[in-house]
């Protein structure tokens, strides 16, 4: 319930921001704003100040300022000539462009403002995103097992590109979404050179393609009731060895458990620098429709973290140099979206937007909290921005059609092209729900 209740409030805010644009930019304009409405449906909260009805609505999936000239009015009735001053369909093209692009820009203009914040105040992330791209686990039957990258190999070069940490393995990886690219690794003493194919899964970066970081065999957390639990196990064990064989890594620990078939198995491992031996016999779990039979200890991996704060001016530079490279990124999924070289099934609607919100405010870090905010702000910002009708794009289609050909599209053909975007909103939205469903009950 937190989760959800976080997520709906920061969706929320991005709402909020993007209809201030219209507002904001409306009142500058001298625009009459009759409502300004966070969610649509029935009203939950609602107050007058001025000209203009603030309301809170039921459906927290939108929102919406409507501007006096928007359709027909209220009452029905002829506007007065002061009225028609204060109108928006009465206001000259290049202001209604500014009204209506004012949404989108707030949301492409809020990461540039808190993604130096965040910076500033600093938060915990994965250390080997600073480390060296050194794989410590290629997952079967993946593009990169087939591509032949193995454990233990650590990419030099990507795309002809230099890679120094896995930062800038998966930044590079991005911006070869259905071109294929080479790879130069190092592998023992020498250099491997490699080719992913074109049709590797890159969209979701490494671990998409089948490559996992290097994980120590550090426990980092042990299930209540469960096997490791009751034979002894704590947080902060290092798993030594399970049945004579070493371990080097966690990835070791799921395929030695899993060999052993159910077997009590013998682990060794080092506590406050001595090592203890443990008798544990994994548990059964019963495959269902999204996992596989496997053996449980009940044990998980320790994620090594370093907290990360830049001074204020490196704040600001790197937070407008992460605002670019996701607006850069996000636009690049969208033309490998529609070129066909990603799939639609990476297409997520509100139930996962709540879902990613959620599970980052549910965290109260206030760094990680913003970070997230400027990622959704951007989707939201250039998905509107898409020159369908019916969304805020769509509507600055219309006025510079306007601006060139000296005079507004006649009535009809904007209903038309309004009922055209309804049906792919429609279309888009029963998809992107499906995608969410899909995901929270098959994990697809």
């Amino acid at each position: 319930m937190l989760q959800i209740v976080g997520g709906i409030l920061m969706l929320g805010i991005l709402v909020f921001v993007h209809e201030l644009g219209h507002f904001l930019v409306a009142k500058w304009c001298r625009v009459k704003v009759l409502k300004f409405s966070l969610g649509f449906g029935p009203k939950l909260v609602s107050r007058t100040w001025g000209e203009t009805e603030y309301k809170i609505c039921l459906i927290p999936l939108g929102g919406y300022v409507q501007m006096l000239g928007e359709g027909e009015n209220e009452e029905n009735q002829p506007l007065s000539e002061q009225d028609k001053s204060r109108s928006f369909a009465e206001k000259p093209v290049l202001q209604r462009l500014a009204i209506v692009a004012a949404g989108p820009a707030m949301n492409l203009i809020l990461p540039f403002l808190i993604l130096p914040v965040a910076f500033f105040i600093g938060m915990d992330q994965p250390a080997f995103l600073e480390k060296p791209a050194c794989v410590g686990h290629v997952i079967k039957d993946s593009d990169a097992a087939h591509a032949g990258i193995q454990s233990g190999d650590c990419i030099l070069n990507m795309g002809g590109v230099p890679v120094d940490t896995w930062v800038d393995a998966e930044r590079n990886l991005l911006q070869h979404i259905g071109q294929g690219t080479s790879l130069v690794v190092e592998r023992g003493p020498g250099v491997v050179e490699l080719r992913l194919p074109a049709d590797a899964s890159v969209a979701e970066g490494l671990q998409g393609i089948g490559v996992l970081p290097s994980q120590s065999s550090v426990v980092g957390y042990v299930e209540d009731n469960m096997p490791a639990r009751i034979a002894g196990l704590q947080q902060g064990d290092r798993i030594v060895s399970i049945d004579g064989v070493p371990v080097s890594s966690w990835y070791d620990i799921h395929g030695l458990v899993q060999a052993g078939e159910g077997r009590p198995l013998t682990l060794v491992v080092e506590r406050s620098n001595a090592l203890q031996t443990f008798q544990v016999t994994p548990e059964f779990k019963k495959h269902d429709s999204s996992e596989v039979d496997r053996y449980l200890l009940g044990i998980g991996p320790s994620l090594e973290t370093v907290f990360k704060r830049y001074p204020l001016g490196e704040a600001i530079g790197e937070g407008v140099h992460r605002s670019i490279e996701l607006v850069d990124l996000t636009l690049l999924f969208l033309r490998k979206l529609f070129s066909g070289h990603i799939s639609a099934d990476n297409i997520g609607g509100p139930i996962m937007v709540v879902q990613m919100a959620g599970a980052v405010a549910e965290e109260v870090d206030l760094a990680r909290i913003l970070s997230m905010l400027a990622f959704l702000s951007i989707q939201l910002g250039i998905l509107n921005l898409l020159p369908v009708p019916i969304l805020d794009g769509g509507h600055l289609l219309f006025g510079a059609i306007e601006l060139v050909r000296r005079k507004p599209l006649s009535e009809q053909a904007r209903e038309i092209a309004q009922q055209i975007g309804l049906v792919l909103i429609v279309l888009l939205m029963a998809w992107a729900f499906y995608n969410d469903i899909m995901r929270l009950a098959f994990g697809e």
